[in-house]
């Protein structure tokens, strides 16, 4: 199975606004299973909106193994957390990004989740070369 386990969670406020609105950084490390195996480090800007929900975007290295395959690459996330907890992300691997075997590697793939769950299920349709 495909999942990811969040090892870590360090985020600080950078502006706090009216309403509930804030902006917030978060360096995050992720350990992956599944098709890629390794270790992702990554960070987020997050944007809290009065109504409670979150827009995020980040960058993450990913170091390890895809499929057999050794390097890293860096995935690109864009997604939201719902007001009732609901997360849903998309991501892509940025171009030029791959090192190793996973030179020249392309894709894209995301994950849904709940606030809190402990194991996330990813996806990742992936192209090399």
């Amino acid at each position: 199975m495909n999942q990811f386990a969040m090892q870590s969670w360090n985020e600080h406020a950078y502006h706090e606004g009216t309403g509930g609105q804030k902006l917030a950084r978060a360096s995050v490390v992720n350990r992956f299973e599944g098709m890629v195996e390794g270790e992702g480090t990554l960070e987020y800007l997050l944007h809290y909106r009065e109504d409670g929900s979150v827009y995020f975007t980040g960058l993450e290295r990913v170091t390890g193994r895809l499929d057999g395959r050794e390097g890293s690459f860096v995935l690109q996330h864009n997604g939201t957390l719902s007001v009732d907890g609901g997360l849903q992300a998309t991501w892509s691997v940025l171009p030029g990004s791959g090192t190793g075997e996973l030179r020249g590697l392309s894709g894209e793939g995301g994950f849904a989740a709940v606030l809190h769950e402990k194991v996330v299920p990813y996806t990742l349709a992936y192209r090399l070369g």
